[in-house]
């Protein structure tokens, strides 16, 4: 097939268009590369078989395709907040340009949705039935809210034009291929301890998380796009062992071999204290369930800095 992946050049859209050549797929890449880097797909562009467009999605595209990952929009809070207007229109003009294209095309797409739209979660862990409890004009609402829009529209237009909809909401994911500086919890904390500088934690370092590896998740993303199609979703995607700041900091300390030390700044707006998916509908519908144990994957993912800041 001919399978678009909008943010190929992103973190988690790279490893998708990797995954999807190893198919046999023709894959087109779309990123306006705000905060993706070509240097995420450079291993790629000489495959006969993979294309590379500078295009933002906020914008239609005119292109034939069998599928299409929608994944275009900044993810991490510094980046998402840099310009929260543009961030807002690349979630809901991005769906509504990438659904007109599904629907002239006859394409299956899926959204690559989030974890965000639970807000500062009141259940947990958070279930696709839960609808959330987010703040709709706070400094992080730009991303939440957009993603939540972009889901409805979604729905919409799988009700109003019979659209083969895929909808994966995605929890923390880590791996190789991360930025330095896009303020995530596993790629600042190996940064610093790698660096030898304080480990920054902010509130109390009690609030949680729980991170899965980017192999995992694509394996998870892609069973979604292959399931039936009486599953549009939403699909929780993530890995359920849930696990605090603090306690991620000082396993990341031990992996680096660091000394540095733990300091503590107050809590951002709108910072969730709880984030656990429950993925009992991922491994009921799509047998699916993350593998890597995240001793390994951080393992693996200090190795990736290590080589990022020739350290090797």
């Amino acid at each position: 097939m001919r399978v678009l992946v909008t943010g190929g050049a992103g973190f988690i859209g790279s490893h998708i268009c990797r995954r999807l050549l190893e198919d046999d797929h023709e894959v087109l890449s779309v990123d306006n590369y705000f905060t993706g880097s070509r240097q995420n797909i450079q291993d790629l562009l000489s495959n006969p078989r993979f294309e590379a467009m500078r295009h933002d999605v906020t914008f239609p595209l005119y292109v034939e395709v069998d599928r299409i990952f929608n994944f275009a929009c900044p993810a991490s809070p510094i980046h998402y907040q840099r310009d929260p207007v543009q961030t807002t229109k690349t979630s809901v003009h991005g769906a509504i340009n990438m659904l007109g294209l599904a629907k002239r095309t006859g394409a299956r797409i899926l959204q690559a949705s989030t974890s965000e739209v639970y807000g500062d979660p009141e259940c947990h862990p958070q279930t696709e039935g839960y609808w959330g409890r987010v703040n709709p004009i706070g400094i992080r609402s730009c991303y939440d809210e957009g993603k939540r829009c972009a889901e409805t529209l979604f729905f919409d237009y799988s009700r109003q034009h019979a659209l083969d909809i895929k909808v994966v909401r995605i929890f923390n994911t880590y791996g190789p291929g991360m930025q330095l500086h896009d303020g995530r919890v596993i790629s600042n904390f190996i940064v610093q301890a790698l660096r030898g500088e304080d480990i920054t934690i902010y509130g109390d370092g009690r609030q949680t998380r729980s991170f899965c590896f980017v192999s995992d998740l694509v394996e998870g993303v892609i069973a979604m796009m292959d399931s039936p199609v009486d599953l549009p979703g939403p699909v929780n995607l993530g890995n359920p062992a849930e696990c605090s700041i603090t306690e991620i900091a000082e396993t990341i300390i031990g992996l680096c071999g660091s000394t540095s030390k733990l300091t503590y700044m107050p809590l951002p707006e709108d910072d969730p204290r709880q984030r656990q998916p429950d993925i009992s509908l991922a491994r009921e519908r799509l047998h699916w369930q993350p593998r890597v144990a995240l001793e390994d994957g951080l393992r693996e993912t200090i190795g990736y800095f290590r080589g990022v800041l020739g350290l090797r």
